[in-house]
C-alpha cells in the first residue's frame, strides 16, 4: 500500500519473472523493502514487450535470423529461435526527403495580388494524371472533390490527411509523397524484404510497415495493451524501446522507457534488464487549473517545476487531487518531456481518466471491465477520492494548478514572458520606456493619440496596441489536439454570441498538416473561425516566417500617420520586430485561443478581467470569461471526436497496410536465404564457434594493444554513426562491392551488415589513439610497425591469430546505449578491456557480447604503471571466477600487476563463460 505505483509494477515482474537464476526471491523482496533499499541495490526487470524502430532494429532482427541458422547447424530445432517476448517494429526512420513542395502550394493569398507558384515537380513515370482544378473557390489551386458541400463531419482519409482547405474533401496523394514513398521502398527494398520475412516466420514479431505512422505514436495510440491477457492470464503492461520518445506511454499507465540496441535485445532474448532500485520523486497537484490556462500551459509550467526539482536519473509519479484534472493527451505530453527534466520516466497510474480515454481509443467493454477489475485486485488502480491513501515518496514536489495562468511573450523577443492580467499594464510600461529590448518611447502626450480610417465603406479608430495582424498556426502544437480545439470552440461561441472581428484585420488559419483540418472541422468549429475570418490558408510555414500579405494600404497609412505601435499576434515561436510586417512593430505570441481573443477585441492595449471583448447582440458586453472553453468542454470534444475518429483511422491503416508493402515479396522460409552479394544483410559471425557446452574462458595471452585510449571515451567515438566517410575501410569494402560514394548510404542503414559495421567501428575522426598522437580512427600494427586503420589493424592480427585488448582511462564507454560499441570492438577480436573505470551500462553490454570490462587497482593507471602499450598481455581467467575477483596481468617485459574483474554477479559471469548473451541463449535453445 505504501509503495509507489511504479514500484509496484516492478515488484509485481519480479514476483511473476522469479525463476531463482535470472530474477531471484531476495530480488523481489529488495524491491518490496524499496524504502530502505532505494539508490543501494540493483534490481532485474523484465518488461512485458519491446518496440523497435528499425534502425535499431535491423540488427537484432538480424541477429535472431543467424542465430536460427547457428542452432540449425548444432543440431537443433531452428523453429524454436523465436524473441521471448512481443516485439513491434516500426519501419519509420527509412524516410528521406528526395522531393519537396508545398501541398497546397500559396493558397490563398489573403492580401490579394499576384502569386508565383513554386516550381513543379517533373512528373512520375507514367505521369500521374491530375484532375481538374477545384473551381469552387477562387483561391484553391488544388484536385478537390469541388462542388460538393461536406457534412458535418467529412468522410475519414485512409492514405494522406491532406484536405482541400476550402471545401475539406480529399486530395489525391500529392506528387511529392507518391515520389518520396517511392524512392524509399526502391532504396530499402532489402531491408524492407528482410522485414517481411521476420513478420511472416517468427512468433511474437509485428511488423508496422513504411508510412503507418512514427514509433512513439503508434505505440501509443495501437500497440500499448494496459493489460496483457495472454491465454487468461493476466499482467500489466510494460514496455522498452529503442525510441528516446517510449516515455510517452507512461501518461497511459504503462511503465515504459527508452533504453539502448543491446539492452532490447537482450530483453527479447529473455533476459531481464538490470537497473538500480530507483528514487520516486512524487509530483503532488493541487489546485484548480486557470480557465484560461492552456494544456501548454500546464504542461510547461510543470516541466519548469520538475527541472528545478533535480529529479535525473529518477523516477517521477504525479499524485493529488490536480492529477484527474489532465487528459490523456496532457500527460502523455508531460511524460514525453522526460529528456527537459532528466527524469527516467514520468508516471500517471491508471484513473478513470485513463479508462475513459481507453473507451473512445477502441477498448471494448469487455476489455475495459477486466482491466479495471484488475488494476484494482493488484492496488495499480490509483482512486480519485482524496480519502484513499498516497503511496510514500522519495522526496515529494508540489505544483499547485491554481498558479499556472497563461502568458504570452514580446513585444519584440519571444523570451519575454508576459502574463495575461498584466497584458495592459505591461504594454504602456513598454510605450513609456526607452526604445530597446521591450521599450518604444512613445512621448507621453501622444499615448493615447487616436486615428480614424475609412475601410470598406466604414469608419474605424486606430491607436497604440490596435491588432491588424492575427494568425493560428499550429505548427508548434500538434502533439495536443486541445489548444486549436480550443481556438475552434472560442469561436464558436463568440459567433453564437454575436461578436465579429474587424475586417481591415489580416486574420489567418495555417495548420500545421490536414489532420489539424480534419478534427477542427470533424469537431464542428471550423465553420465558426471562418466566420471570424480565421479561414485555412494552407499548409507550412506562413505568418511566423514573415509570409504575410500586406495590410490594406488605408491601414498602412494610418499606422504609419500617427506613428503608432500596430500589433501583430500569432501562435507561432518566432515574433522579432518587423518580421511580420515592417510597420507592425509589437509582435506577440500566444496560444492559439488567445489569438482569436485578441483578434476580436482589436486591440492588446486590455484588461480582459475587467473589459469587455465587444458588444453582442441585444447590446450586452461580452468579456472573455463569457466565451472561453472550459476544460471538462474541451475534453469532451477531444476524446469524443478527435481520439475516437484518429484511432479509428490508426487501426484501419494498420489492418489494411498500404499497397506496396503489401504487394512486397519476402521468402516464408524457416532460414533466412541470404544473398551473399547483398550490402545491407549479412550473417554476423556471432555464432561461429557455438557449441552445445561452453567452453571454460581460460587465459588471454601474449594479446597486443589495439588501441591506447585516455579518459571519457564515448560510444560516439566507438560506435559507427552517420555517413560513410570515402577514405575510411568501410568505404573501401562497398567500393570492392561495386558501388559509388552516392551509393554508400549511412552506417545506420547498414547496420544489419556486420562486415560495415565492423569496419566502421573506432573510425570516429576526432578518436585520440595515444599511439598516434593525434586525432585519427588510425593505430599501429606492432608486428609490421605499420600505420594502419583501426579495422585494418584488427584484421591483421587475426589472421595471425594474436589476441588484442584495449588500454583505456576513466568512463570508458560514456554516453548514450549503443549496441555497436560492444559488438564492434567484440568482432575486431578485442577479448578485454582495461580500464580506469566505466560508464555503467556500457560495462554490462562488453560482458553481454563477452568482453571482459577489467579494472585497473584504486591510484594504478597506465602511467603509474609505466606501460607504454606497446607490450604484450596475458590474462589468466580460472574456471571458479567469482564477482569482483582480482587477476593477475603479465606483460612481456616482465611486469605484473593486478586488475579487478568487472563482474557483479553470477549471472554476469555465466553470461561471459558463454561468449555472451547471444550464445547463452543459443545453447539454451539447444
Amino acid at each position: 500500500d505504501t509503495l509507489p505505483y511504479s514500484i509496484r509494477v516492478l515488484f509485481e515482474s519480479s514476483v511473476r519473472n522469479c525463476d531463482g537464476f535470472l530474477v531471484k526471491e531476495t530480488d523481489a523482496m529488495n524491491i518490496l523493502d524499496w524504502k530502505t533499499k532505494q539508490n543501494h541495490v540493483e534490481v532485474p526487470f523484465c518488461p512485458a514487450r519491446v518496440v523497435l524502430q528499425d534502425f535499431t532494429g535491423i540488427p537484432a532482427m538480424v541477429d535472431f535470423a543467424a542465430m536460427r541458422e547457428a542452432v540449425r547447424n548444432a543440431g537443433g530445432d531452428p523453429v524454436k529461435v523465436n524473441p521471448a517476448c512481443p516485439t513491434d517494429l516500426t519501419v519509420d526512420h527509412s524516410l528521406q526527403i528526395d522531393f519537396s513542395k508545398c501541398a497546397i502550394q500559396n493558397a490563398p493569398n489573403p492580401g490579394g495580388g499576384e502569386q508565383k507558384p513554386l516550381a513543379r515537380l517533373s512528373p512520375l513515370k507514367p505521369p500521374l494524371r491530375k484532375p481538374p482544378p477545384c473551381r469552387g473557390h477562387s483561391g484553391c489551386r488544388g484536385p478537390c472533390e469541388a462542388g460538393r458541400s461536406p457534412g458535418p463531419f467529412p468522410a475519414q482519409i485512409e492514405n494522406t490527411p491532406i484536405l482541400c482547405p476550402f471545401h475539406l474533401q480529399p486530395v489525391p496523394e500529392p506528387e511529392t509523397v507518391l515520389k518520396n514513398q517511392e524512392m524509399e521502398f526502391g532504396r530499402n527494398r532489402e531491408r524492407l524484404q528482410f522485414f517481411k520475412w521476420s513478420s511472416k516466420v517468427f512468433e511474437n514479431v509485428s511488423i508496422i510497415p513504411p508510412e503507418t505512422g512514427t514509433a512513439h505514436q503508434v505505440n501509443l495510440e495501437y500497440l500499448s495493451r494496459v493489460v496483457f491477457d495472454v491465454k487468461d492470464f493476466l499482467h500489466p503492461d510494460s514496455v522498452v524501446g529503442t525510441d528516446s520518445h517510449t516515455t510517452m506511454v507512461n501518461g497511459l499507465g504503462i511503465l515504459g522507457w527508452g533504453v539502448g540496441g543491446i539492452e532490447t535485445e537482450a530483453v527479447m532474448l529473455g533476459m531481464p534488464l538490470t537497473l538500480p532500485l530507483p528514487e520516486v520523486v512524487g509530483c503532488e497537484l493541487t489546485g484548480t487549473v486557470s480557465p484560461f490556462a492552456t494544456s501548454i500551459d500546464i504542461v510547461l509550467s510543470i516541466t519548469k517545476h520538475l527541472r528545478q526539482a533535480d529529479v535525473a536519473g529518477k523516477f517521477v509519479e504525479f499524485f493529488g487531487s490536480g492529477v484527474s484534472q489532465l487528459s490523456v493527451a496532457d500527460r502523455t505530453t508531460i511524460a514525453n518531456m522526460c529528456p527537459e527534466y532528466g527524469a527516467i520516466l514520468s508516471f500517471f497510474p491508471v484513473d478513470n481518466v485513463t479508462l475513459k480515454h481507453l473507451k473512445h481509443a477502441g477498448f471494448d467493454k469487455a476489455k475495459l471491465e477486466v482491466t479495471e477489475a484488475y488494476l484494482k485486485a493488484v492496488k495499480l488502480f490509483r482512486n480519485d477520492e482524496s480519502s484513499s491513501r498516497e503511496p510514500e515518496y522519495s522526496q515529494v514536489v508540489q505544483v499547485s494548478l491554481s498558479s499556472i495562468i497563461p502568458y504570452v511573450s514580446g513585444p519584440k523577443r519571444s523570451q519575454d514572458r508576459v502574463a495575461v492580467n498584466n497584458m495592459k499594464s505591461d504594454f504602456q510600461a513598454c510605450l513609456n520606456e526607452k526604445s530597446g529590448v521591450k521599450g518604444f518611447q512613445i512621448a507621453a502626450e501622444k499615448q493615447n493619440d487616436i486615428v480614424p480610417v475609412q475601410y470598406e465603406g466604414n469608419e474605424y479608430k486606430l491607436s497604440h496596441g490596435c491588432v491588424v495582424i492575427a494568425a493560428v498556426i499550429s505548427c508548434t502544437n500538434n502533439c495536443n489536439p486541445s489548444v486549436m480545439l480550443a481556438a475552434g470552440l472560442l469561436a464558436k461561441k463568440a459567433v453564437e454570441a454575436g461578436l465579429e472581428v474587424k475586417p481591415y484585420i489580416r486574420t489567418s488559419l495555417s495548420p500545421g498538416s490536414g489532420m489539424v483540418t480534419h478534427y477542427l472541422s470533424s469537431s464542428g468549429v471550423l465553420p465558426y473561425l471562418s466566420k471570424l475570418g480565421f479561414e485555412v490558408v494552407g499548409y507550412g510555414c506562413s505568418t511566423c516566417v514573415g509570409n504575410t500579405a500586406p495590410l490594406p494600404e488605408a491601414i498602412r497609412n494610418a499606422i504609419k500617420q500617427g506613428d503608432l505601435i500596430a500589433c501583430g499576434v500569432l501562435s507561432g515561436t518566432k515574433n522579432f520586430e518587423g518580421r511580420l510586417c515592417d510597420c507592425v512593430r509589437a509582435n506577440y505570441l500566444a496560444s492559439p485561443p488567445l489569438v482569436v481573443a485578441y483578434a476580436i477585441a482589436g486591440t492588446v492595449h486590455i484588461d480582459f478581467d475587467t473589459e469587455p471583448l465587444g458588444t453582442g447582440f441585444n447590446g450586452k458586453s461580452i468579456y472573455l470569461r463569457d466565451i472561453w472553453p472550459t476544460r471538462q468542454e474541451l475534453h469532451t470534444v477531444e476524446e469524443e471526436r478527435v481520439i475516437s475518429s484518429m484511432f479509428k483511422e490508426l487501426k484501419e491503416k494498420m489492418e489494411k497496410g498500404n499497397k506496396r508493402w503489401n504487394l512486397l515479396e519476402a521468402p516464408e522460409s524457416t532460414l533466412f536465404p541470404w544473398d551473399l552479394k547483398s550490402t545491407y544483410i549479412r550473417c554476423p559471425s556471432f555464432f561461429d564457434k557455438l557449441a552445445k557446452e561452453a567452453a571454460p574462458p581460460g587465459a588471454v595471452e601474449n594479446a597486443h594493444v589495439l588501441l591506447f585510449l585516455g579518459d571519457s571515451v564515448t560510444t560516439d567515438h566507438i560506435s559507427p554513426a552517420g555517413s560513410i566517410a570515402r577514405s575510411s575501410a568501410a568505404a573501401k569494402y562497398l567500393t570492392s562491392k561495386g558501388l559509388t560514394p552516392r551509393e554508400f548510404n549511412s552506417y545506420g542503414a547498414r547496420r544489419g551488415n556486420d562486415a560495415v559495421m565492423t569496419r566502421g567501428t573506432f573510425a570516429n575522426i576526432k578518436l585520440l589513439n595515444k599511439f598516434i598522437g593525434k586525432p585519427a580512427p588510425k593505430t599501429i600494427h606492432f608486428p609490421s610497425g605499420q600505420t594502419l586503420d583501426v579495422f585494418e589493424a584488427a584484421e591483421l592480427y587475426q589472421k595471425e591469430g594474436i589476441p588484442v585488448i584495449i588500454l583505456a582511462g576513466k568512463k570508458y564507454g560514456l554516453g548514450s546505449s549503443r549496441d555497436w560499441a560492444a559488438k564492434g570492438p567484440f568482432l575486431l577480436g578485442v577479448k578485454a578491456v582495461l580500464a580506469e573505470s566505466y560508464e555503467k551500462v556500457h560495462r554490462s553490454q562488453l560482458i553481454g557480447i563477452g568482453i571482459a570490462p577489467l579494472q585497473f587497482r584504486p591510484g594504478e593507471n597506465p602511467s603509474t604503471l609505466g606501460l607504454t602499450g606497446r607490450e604484450q598481455f596475458s590474462i589468466l581467467f580460472p574456471p571458479d571466477l567469482l564477482p569482483r575477483m582480482t587477476l593477475d596481468v603479465k606483460t612481456s617485459t616482465g611486469k605484473v600487476f593486478s586488475v579487478i574483474a568487472l563482474f557483479e554477479n553470477n549471472m554476469e559471469i555465466t553470461l561471459y563463460k558463454n561468449g555472451g548473451s547471444l550464445n547463452f541463449v543459443a545453447r539454451r535453445f539447444l
